[in-house]
């Protein structure tokens, strides 16, 4: 039985739902992919109400996602929220004026987007994505809503590699981190 049919119950770990691949995108990685969670209507209904429940009262007026699994993970939390939605872009894909915030990555530079009137002075924003290595991308996202005018009441992930440093890089930002489950030594 694989994890899209197994039965999902609150009590369930996440990880039971996450695939390993090794050695993707290349040797020595384990990619931890969270589409057999997404794709199990009980657990994707599940990690949403996981992922927002220490922000349940919070006031968040926008959730931002980071693409791309950011996306499907981020809007439905903006649904469960009743807030709206944040695209947080690589570079050259959103049309319009956009600000931009680059961000290293261990084999060079990218960069992420984000409308420049995508949110108002004040406005409350969670960052939501499927998973938290380095935190370069998450880090950008949190400069980006701060230059917006925003303010991040945190960040919340499906997965966290905390061997790889982004939880304690977060926190130090004054970020709170929120995370469903964690895999040592990725």
């Amino acid at each position: 039985m694989n994890a899209a049919q197994k039965p999902f119950g609150w009590g369930d770990d996440v990880r039971d739902y996450i695939r390993t691949i090794p050695d993707f995108p290349k040797p020595g990685i384990q990619f931890r992919d969270v589409m057999p969670l997404f794709g199990h209507p009980r657990g994707l209904r599940a990690a949403v109400d996981r992922l927002v429940g220490p922000f349940a009262g919070a006031r968040i007026q926008h959730v931002a996602g980071l693409e791309a699994r950011g996306f499907i993970i981020g809007g439905a939390c903006a649904h469960q929220l009743s807030a709206g939605f944040l695209a947080m872009r690589k570079q050259g894909k959103l049309p319009g004026p956009r600000i931009a915030q680059a961000y290293a990555l261990e084999y060079g530079e990218a960069v992420l987007e984000a409308h420049d009137d995508a949110i108002e002075a004040g406005e409350q924003v969670l960052i939501v994505d499927d998973l938290l290595a380095t935190g370069g991308t998450a880090e950008a996202a949190v400069k980006l809503v701060e230059r917006l005018g925003g303010e991040v009441v945190g960040a919340a992930f499906v997965v966290d590699l905390p061997d790889l440093g982004g939880r304690a890089r977060l926190e130090r930002m004054g970020v709170t981190v929120h995370a469903l489950c964690a895999y040592a030594g990725d």
